[in-house]
């Protein structure tokens, strides 16, 4: 069943952000974008020309002073800006998470399913399955193979 999505305008849009506790700035030398912060998070907004808003730039951890992008490696999430990578915290990824969702719903965006268990990372880096593409004598050795392979070269010199 389809349902209709409510859709706002910029205007109404900067004023629910308000209304919520969100520090507004406009960015310089534009008049329709305007940076948010709430829980240390950042993200921008923009007027499209249709009068409504749309994300400029997506939610993200502020590090220093740059909004950082969350990796996942798999084994831990990162925050990355272009100067450092620090590893997320229970407390950075609450304080996403929850200042996405308010965006969203500043934004009358849809709160999707899997969006709305958790963080969701802007990229995935897995190492193990990195090269696994490669014909398998190609394919650079792993330390847990690298090791497995000293300990045999040891074992037979003895």
């Amino acid at each position: 069943m389809a349902t209709k999505v409510e859709q706002r305008t910029y205007e109404d849009a900067v004023s629910w952000l308000r209304e919520h506790g969100f520090d507004l700035i406009e960015a310089p030398g534009t008049q329709s974008r305007v940076f948010l912060k709430k829980y240390n998070v950042s993200a921008a907004i923009q007027k499209t020309d249709d009068g409504g808003v749309k994300i400029f730039a997506y939610p993200g951890y502020l590090v220093g002073a740059e909004i950082s992008k969350l990796v996942n490696r798999g084994y831990q999430q990162f925050l990355k800006t272009t100067k450092t990578e620090v590893p997320a915290t229970a407390d950075h990824l609450k304080a996403l998470h929850q200042c996405s969702e308010e965006l969203k719903e500043a934004l009358a965006l849809p709160s999707l399913y899997n969006e709305s268990l958790g963080t969701v990372s802007e990229s995935y880096h897995y190492d193990r399955i990195k090269d696994r593409d490669k014909p398998e004598v190609e394919r650079p050795k792993r330390p847990w193979q690298a090791v497995k392979a000293k300990a045999a070269v040891k074992k037979a010199s003895r």
